[in-house]
């Protein structure tokens, strides 16, 4: 199997390609616009041996793997990938923070729908045999506290101009579903955590501030809720999805772990032996959504999948990995990590 990865470089992306270079023998094609989000010192240590293939391209020896620099937009470009026998397509790539979204949304429709769209397009006109759109838990707006977890069948009420991008994305995919048989399948995630998460973030946000003894923001109260997943476990998730899933279907992921924000922020200082009078209250974000919680049931009944690491263990080996991945961290924070992909495709 060929599959076409796009927002490979991304926190999500960039851990699924770890475990499928691990775990199968598929071969990839990592599309990747490399935004400030995408980083390719997330899968440099597992494809390190890459070499220029024409602008913008640089492969692994054997050809199992290949990453491309370029735009979901870029409907030449897709289009051109996807006459490479590609078999597949999982869509990452997405402009996927709140407060940037608020700030400005312009980009977010650009990939999250119109970028959607041109997969979709492309993807049709070149047969391909299985599309996964991951989306996120935050299309189906908020929970009041007494609320059951939200289920596929829950109406789309996205708060953010983020969610409400992501939103029009997947009613794209299910139009295409609907009007062109089309074998496209929808994921919808709880808030993920682990290795190589972007930290503007929540937790990595708090890790990086807290080793360096700085001041850790909270939104409001800090009591808005969500259910967090180890991202290894989502990756887990979707590669089933890809194999079993029905088309045309939603499948919610979750991790059945239901956690305040300021719970969360509290073991972090716990883990890593730091006073709680570095938390500090901020003005919450505008339309802050209060609570999410997800209902898995569908993805482990019908596909037999569910999660299997516990909240606790997780986050003790996510600080444990920041800890002892200090200059990811650094690279981040001082920009250089913008400049990866270009030392490395000059010197090969």
């Amino acid at each position: 199997m060929k599959i076409l990865v796009t927002g490979g470089c991304g926190f999500i992306g960039s851990n699924f390609i770890r475990m499928l270079l691990a775990e199968t023998d598929v071969s990839l094609i990592n599309l990747d616009k490399l935004t400030y989000a995408g980083n390719p010192e997330n899968i440099a240590d597992v494809v390190p041996e890459l070499e220029p293939s024409g602008e913008n391209i640089l492969h692994s020896p054997d050809r199992k793997y290949t990453f491309v620099r370029g735009d979901i937009c870029n409907r030449e470009l897709v289009a051109d990938i996807l006459s490479d026998d590609v078999d597949a397509i999982i869509n990452f790539a997405a402009e996927s923070h709140v407060d940037r979204s608020i700030m400005s949304s312009d980009e977010f429709v650009a990939t999250n729908i119109r970028g959607v769209t041109n997969l979709l397009d492309c993807a049709r006109e070149k047969n391909i045999q299985r599309f996964i759109q991951v989306s996120t838990d935050e299309v189906y707006g908020t929970l009041q506290p007494d609320d059951p977890p939200f289920r596929e069948t829950n109406r789309l009420q996205p708060n953010s101009p983020y969610s409400a991008s992501k939103a029009a994305g997947d009613l794209i995919c299910r139009s295409y579903f609907r009007t062109h048989c089309f074998p496209v399948i929808i994921t919808r995630c709880s808030n993920n955590y682990g290795p190589y998460q972007f930290p503007e973030k929540l937790i990595p946000l708090m890790i990086s501030n807290a080793l360096e003894d700085s001041k850790l923001p909270v939104y409001g109260d800090g009591m808005q809720i969500r259910d967090w997943i180890h991202v290894g476990d989502h990756c887990r998730a979707l590669w089933t999805v890809l194999k079993k899933g029905r088309e045309g279907e939603v499948y919610n992921i979750g991790g059945n772990n239901e956690q305040y924000n300021i719970d969360i922020v509290r073991l972090i200082l716990k883990e890593l032996d730091k006073p709680e009078d570095l938390v500090e209250f901020v003005k919450d974000r505008p339309g802050h959504d209060r609570r999410y919680a997800i209902d898995s049931t569908k993805m482990m009944s019908e596909l037999g999948w569910k999660p299997e690491t516990a909240f606790e263990n997780g986050l003790r080996d996510t600080v444990s990995w920041y800890i002892e991945h200090h200059s990811w961290s650094e690279n981040i924070k001082d920009s250089s990590y913008r400049e990866y992909y270009d030392k490395q495709y000059k010197q090969r």
